[in-house]
């Protein structure tokens, strides 16, 4: 690698973090037209053009989103190298960027971040909540915390718990429209629909014995936010599919009430990703071993 291209990677990632050639030029400490001239330099060596400038915020070109996506992995590599080599004396610290999914890791992941920054002032940890698939590698994550297994055969998995999915109502729905027993008299209920990225929207699937019956149900209301839907279904608006952890309370409680419990669905159990490595860093080992003693019964 020439001396040149790793500050190049650093300077390109901050640019476009920052969106703009001020609010960078502050960040290193230099003038606007000094960051100006280091990406027209960039640009002419490579022989494209990575950024759209306007007057106050930049845009990626193609190329620009390209170069992007190629320099954080590069140097999420780099990173990881060095600490790798230092981890067997180094202690956990250093940038930790973790992904899950939004409700879950509003109410359960981020209480989690918050005890263990509080033990490792040292690791500076990214928690980002998406709610579509993600690639470690290509997006530069650390560590996952899932529902459902990934695809990847690069990723060691480690299960965090078990996470049965169920159909439940309120009780005020099911006075109103009586209570199915079978999945066909699904089709004459209202359903409340999650649209998730892993999943055949408005398909449920259910188990009895060694018989699967694939059912598609319609509704009123649908959303692609978890807890919408929930709240949908304590108001009253049908059945729904959730997950345990989203519903036990609310079924301990006579909120909702499960619906056709001689059936099942398929469970959905939360998985820490990360990939697999001889040696990870400090600051790996310290939070997979912290997450996975906070989900021990």
């Amino acid at each position: 690698m020439k001396t040149e291209v790793a500050p190049d990677l650093h300077f390109f990632v901050l640019l476009a973090k920052l969106g703009s050639m001020s609010a960078t030029a502050r960040e290193l400490g230099v003038t606007p037209p000094a960051v100006t001239k280091r990406l027209s330099l960039l640009e002419q060596r490579l022989g494209v053009r990575l950024v759209n400038r306007t007057t106050r915020r930049i845009s990626l070109t193609n190329e620009g989103e390209l170069y992007l996506a190629q320099a954080s992995e590069i140097l999420h590599r780099i990173r990881d190298m060095e600490e790798s080599v230092s981890s067997g004396r180094a202690a956990p610290k250093g940038l930790l960027r973790v992904n899950a999914t939004p409700g879950f890791g509003r109410t359960r992941i981020a209480p989690i971040v918050s005890r263990f920054a509080h033990q490792y002032p040292e690791v500076e940890v990214e928690l980002h909540l998406t709610d579509r698939p993600i690639s470690l590698v290509e997006e530069a994550y650390d560590l996952a915390i899932r529902f459902g297994e990934l695809p990847d055969t690069r990723l060691t998995a480690r299960r965090l718990m078990k996470n049965r999915r169920f159909l439940c109502a309120s009780p005020a729905y099911l006075k109103e429209a009586g209570e199915p027993q079978t999945p066909q008299e699904l089709h004459r209920h209202r359903c409340i629909l999650h649209r998730q990225n892993d999943d055949v929207y408005g398909t449920w699937r259910l188990h009895k014995g060694r018989t699967v019956e694939l059912v598609k149900v319609r509704g009123a209301v649908s959303s692609n936010d978890g807890d919408i839907v929930l709240n949908w279904a304590l108001e009253g608006h049908g059945i729904v599919q959730r997950s345990e952890w989203d519903v036990a309370k609310y079924l301990e409680s006579g909120r909702l009430r499960e619906v056709m419990p001689g059936y099942t669905l398929p469970s959905a159990d939360l998985y820490l990703y990360y990939l697999s490595r001889r040696n990870l860093p400090a600051k790996m080992r310290a939070f997979i071993d912290y997450v996975v003693k906070e989900f021990k019964p």
